[in-house]
C-alpha cells in the first residue's frame, strides 16, 4: 500500500459508501449499527491508490466494533473517471476433485481486483459466491458510473447451466452496464451486453445449450453401450451373491446377524478385506427374505439390453421358440368348424 493506514482511511472517507450508505467523513458501518472493522470494498476501490488492496482496515480511533457515529464533515471527492477498468473475477468447479488453481491464476493474470471462487455444480440454482461477485460488480458500477466494470470468468461454462440462465445473467449485466470477459475458448475477449454484444449473448446462449444437449446424448449412448455389456454402473455391492447365500444359510441355522457379519469379508471396493456393517447385512437379508416370499431368486439378474445384431443365448432362443411350438388354442375349434 502506497498510503499509510491513516492516509488510506482519510482517502476512503472522502467518498460515500455505496454499500452501507455511510456519508463522507464517516467510517463504514455494519448492519447491526456498529462501526465496521474494515471499509467496504466498493468504497475503497473508488480510491485509485487502493485498487490493488484486498481490504482496508478502519483505524482504531474510529472505534471499530462500537456503536457507529457519524464523523466530521469532509469535502467530498467525485468518483474518479479512469480508463483502467475494474475487473471482478469468478472461478468455479463442479466438484472438490477438480482444481481451481488454474482458473484463479488466469484471473490474477487478467488483473482482477477481486476474485470469488466456489466448488458447486451449475445444477444448484443458488451459488452464493456468484451472487456476491455480481453484487460487488453492480455496487462498483453504481459508485463509479464512468469506470468500466468487467465481470471476468475463465470460460463460459463456469457461469450458467443452460440458455435460459445465461440469458438471465446477460440481462442482469446489460441492465447494470457491466461487460463480460472470457479468458479462454474460441470467443475469448471482452463483450459489452449492449448493442452488438446483445446479439453475442444470444448466440452464445444457444451454442451453450446445444453443447450441453450433445454431452447429454453422448452420455446416454455410453450408458446404453455399457449396459449391453453387462455394466450397469453404480457402486459395487458390499455383499455379493456368494456372501448373501452364505449369510442366509447361517441365519437359517440360528447364528445371530452380528456374528454372521464378522464371518463375511468384502471382496472389492475401498472397504475390501473388512467385514460389512451389521446394518448392510440386515438390509441384504431382508431383501433376500422378500425375494423368497415372492418366489424370486435372491437377487434377480440385471436385464440384458439386446441390439439387433447381438446373438441370443440358449435360454433366450428356447423362450422365443416355445410359443411357436405350442398349438393355437383356437386351432382345434377351427378344424372342427
Amino acid at each position: 500500500m502506497e498510503l499509510t493506514p491513516d492516509e488510506a482511511a482519510l482517502a476512503v472517507e472522502r467518498h460515500d459508501c455505496p454499500n452501507c450508505d455511510a456519508p463522507v467523513g464517516s467510517a463504514c458501518r455494519t448492519r447491526g449499527g456498529k462501526t465496521a472493522s474494515k471499509y467496504h470494498t466498493p468504497r475503497f476501490l473508488l480510491v485509485p491508490a487502493l485498487r490493488e488492496e484486498l481490504e482496508v482496515p478502519v483505524p482504531a480511533d474510529r472505534g471499530p466494533g462500537r456503536a457507529w457515529k457519524q464523523g466530521p464533515a469532509l469535502a467530498a471527492v467525485p468518483a474518479p473517471r479512469t480508463e483502467r477498468p475494474v475487473r471482478i473475477g469468478y472461478a468455479r468447479t463442479s466438484t472438490a476433485r477438480q482444481e481451481l488453481a488454474s482458473q484463479i491464476e488466469a484471473l490474477r493474470r487478467a488483473e482482477c481486483h477481486k476474485i470469488f471462487q466456489e466448488q458447486i455444480s451449475t445444477r444448484v440454482k443458488v451459488r452464493p459466491e456468484l451472487e456476491k461477485a455480481l453484487t460487488l460488480a453492480h455496487q462498483f458500477k453504481e459508485a463509479a458510473p464512468e469506470t468500466p466494470v468487467i465481470f471476468t470468468v475463465h470460460e463460459l461454462k463456469r457461469l450458467a447451466r443452460n440458455a435460459a440462465e445465461l440469458m438471465t445473467l446477460s440481462a442482469d449485466l446489460q441492465a447494470g452496464g457491466i461487460q463480460l470477459e472470457l479468458l479462454t475458448g474460441p470467443l475469448t475477449g471482452v463483450y459489452d451486453p449492449n448493442g452488438m454484444g446483445a446479439m453475442f449473448f444470444a448466440v452464445l446462449a444457444v451454442a451453450g445449450q446445444i453443447e450441453r444437449n450433445y454431452i447429454r446424448e453422448k452420455t446416454l449412448e455410453g450408458q446404453a453401450v455399457a449396459a449391453s455389456k453387462g455394466n450397469h454402473g453404480g457402486r459395487p455391492k458390499v455383499i455379493d451373491d456368494d456372501m448373501l447365500t452364505f449369510a442366509v444359510a447361517l441365519k437359517d441355522k440360528g447364528v445371530p446377524v452380528p456374528e454372521i457379519a464378522k464371518k463375511l469379508t468384502i471382496k472389492t471396493g475401498k472397504n475390501a478385506g473388512t467385514s460389512p456393517s451389521v446394518a448392510s447385512l440386515y438390509r441384504a437379508l431382508a431383501e433376500a427374505e422378500q425375494a423368497a416370499a415372492d418366489g424370486l431368486p435372491l437377487r434377480p439378474k440385471p436385464v440384458r439390453i439386446l441390439r439387433p445384431e447381438d446373438p441370443l443365448t440358449p435360454e433366450e432362443t428356447d423362450l422365443r421358440e416355445r410359443p411357436q411350438a405350442q398349438p393355437h388354442p383356437n386351432a382345434e375349434g377351427a378344424t372342427r368348424g
